[in-house]
């Protein structure tokens, strides 16, 4: 009895996983040996020669250069403040935490189109924000068209994955912090240390845990990309701020050739999985039990 119980209940939703998530990735791999276009009715089997075209893909690889940079900047950057900004918010009791709290997690409840529309008026060279700040105080000559410069459109897109994540994890490390007890702060009070001291030698060991499931999830963040640089910058200039994510949803609904950017699509469900499991076995610890 207690079987059909489970059964009952466990059925159903396993069956439209498989139907809507394990279906279509499934597909993506059949398709990606084809050379369909997305819309006709016929295609043929071309095997491992979409593979082999990603190989000598020059957009491909500069596509895949940034999302190595976002990788490498994304999670070290958001986890630093997440710790820091949560450091003083649960640890030192910095006067108005709660209202901090609500300030930094307010990016998580806008849509990433009205961050990524936000940010773009704020970066527009003429009416936005930013340029206006610069020239208010008289420094016009670091007014510049942020998005429309190939030397600054990207690093404008990781700034805004940045703001838009930290809040969540300034969230999340303060929720763990809180488990911590309190004598262990007051004990390194009592002996010297600082703050600096007390947040790598013990905020940062025993939120280990915490912090390795935050650097996965940056990373798949990292690895993705896509909404966000659609929206501020679509690519451009010049192709300075493009990423995977990106460069398959152009191929595929702008070129037409569906067969080829689900081999996209697959190389990054590899590499999602490549990097996901790299940073789960760098990152291993002990586990340090209170």
């Amino acid at each position: 009895m207690r079987r059909i119980f489970l059964l009952t209940f466990l059925v159903p939703p396993l069956l439209l996983y498989g139907l809507f998530v394990v279906s279509p990735y499934a597909q993506a791999f059949q398709i990606s040996a084809t050379n369909w276009s997305g819309l006709s009715p016929t295609f043929e089997f071309v095997g491992l020669d979409n593979f082999r075209r990603l190989l000598g893909d020059g957009w491909f690889w500069n596509a895949l250069r940034h999302n190595g940079l976002l990788l490498l900047f994304l999670p070290v950057v958001t986890i630093l403040l997440g710790l820091f900004f949560a450091s003083m918010i649960t640890v030192h009791g910095v006067r108005g935490a709660a209202v901090y709290r609500v300030v930094y997690f307010f990016p998580q409840v806008l849509s990433v189109a009205i961050i990524g529309v936000l940010w773009k008026e704020m970066y527009a060279p003429h009416t936005g924000m930013i340029n206006g700040l610069l020239r208010s105080v008289g420094l016009d000559d670091l007014a510049v068209a942020w998005l429309g410069d190939p030397r600054f459109a990207f690093w404008c897109v990781l700034t805004v994955l940045i703001w838009m994540n930290v809040g969540f994890y300034v969230v999340l490390f303060s929720a763990a912090m809180q488990a911590i007890p309190r004598e262990l702060y007051e004990a390194a009070a009592l002996d010297g240390a600082d703050r600096v001291t007390t947040l790598v030698r013990i905020t940062v060991p025993l939120l280990w845990v915490t912090i390795q499931v935050a650097w996965v999830y940056l990373a798949i963040i990292a690895i993705d990309g896509f909404a966000i640089v659609q929206i501020i910058t679509d690519g451009g200039p010049s192709s300075s701020s493009d990423v995977v994510g990106l460069r398959l949803y152009k191929t595929a609904f702008g070129d037409g050739q569906f067969g080829y950017a689900s081999a996209i699509g697959v190389a990054m469900f590899f590499l999602t999985l490549t990097v996901a499991a790299m940073f789960l076995q760098v990152t291993r610890r002990d586990r340090v039990e209170l």
